[in-house]
């Protein structure tokens, strides 16, 4: 009789996670398909090369498409090394204390603020503090800043994956502490590290709140010329086609294909994490072998 109950549980338990799993399909779906149907016709070469022109009601978004890639490049530099650093130090060296365990609380807590909190802590300190100005630096580092806890935990859970045996037979060898980390640790870790990493800054790359106060222009057709001036992304962008522009009917198309434009990119990214996971972990399992 238990058995036959426990099966009926197992049943109706795995028929709702495949109707929440239908259920959040279904809603990409329609969200991928109004995005692409109605973004479609307008991306073309000229799109994606061109400034924007008239008041914004003409022209690309080629502007919005560089300013996004600096802004994620300045958001890689500093949290990869920092994230990746950090976990390996929480990970591999520090003791398992209250100290070590409220650092980690903190980092955890610290990835569920909003990222509009980001954005006024950015001002103050990038902005205004360090002098750094409305600029893609300002704006990076505090994107930086929100990227840092996720980087940090994703890094940490991966080195928690390697068996604690890899590292113990690398130091009964003679190897050091580092030693034993760079060779029998980060080859296996590396893979869920970045793409872990990989997978904050899409997320990084799509964040308006934390580039509105720090650097993100409403309309400025030119390149930037240096890393403190300020720039157009393409989340601000979108944020002004859609709500704020003074005939949203007229440039509703552009919103359309702005945000068709950042779904892809974003898309690449999460792809390049995937691929780069697969490639990675398959050198790692032949360099075990």
């Amino acid at each position: 009789m238990k058995i036959r109950y426990s099966r009926i549980v197992e049943f109706f338990g795995f028929m709702s996670l495949r109707v929440c799993m239908v259920v959040v399909g279904m809603i990409l779906v329609v969200i991928f398909y109004d995005i692409i149907t109605k973004g479609i016709g307008i991306v073309s070469w000229e799109f994606l090369t061109q400034p924007p022109a008239d008041g914004m009601t003409k022209g690309g978004i080629f502007p919005a498409i560089v300013g996004t890639f600096f802004v994620t490049i300045i958001t890689a530099l500093l949290s990869v090394p920092l994230g990746m650093g950090c976990a390996i130090y929480l990970n591999e060296y520090a003791r398992d204390n209250g100290l070590t365990r409220f650092i980690r609380m903190s980092i955890r807590n610290l990835s569920g603020v909003p990222s509009i909190v980001y954005g006024l802590f950015g001002v103050s300190l990038f902005v205004e503090m360090l002098h750094f100005g409305t600029s893609i630096l300002a704006a990076g580092c505090t994107l930086g800043l929100m990227t840092l806890p996720l980087t940090i935990t994703a890094s940490e859970e991966a080195l928690k994956t390697v068996p604690r045996s890899y590292r113990e037979g690398a130091l009964a060898l003679g190897a050091t502490k580092w030693q034993s980390i760079w060779s029998n640790v980060l080859p296996y870790a590396v893979p869920g590290m970045l793409t872990g990493t990989i997978l904050g800054l899409s997320r990084a790359a799509g964040e308006t709140a934390p580039i509105l106060f720090t650097g993100a222009a409403f309309f400025l057709p030119d390149i930037p010329n240096s890393i403190l001036s300020q720039f157009m992304a393409l989340p601000y962008h979108l944020y002004i086609m859609s709500t704020q522009h003074h005939n949203i009917t007229l440039v509703r198309p552009i919103a359309y294909g702005t945000a068709l434009v950042l779904v892809v990119m974003i898309f690449a990214m999460n792809l390049a994490a995937v691929i780069l996971r697969y490639h990675l972990r398959k050198k790692g399992i032949s360099h075990g072998h």
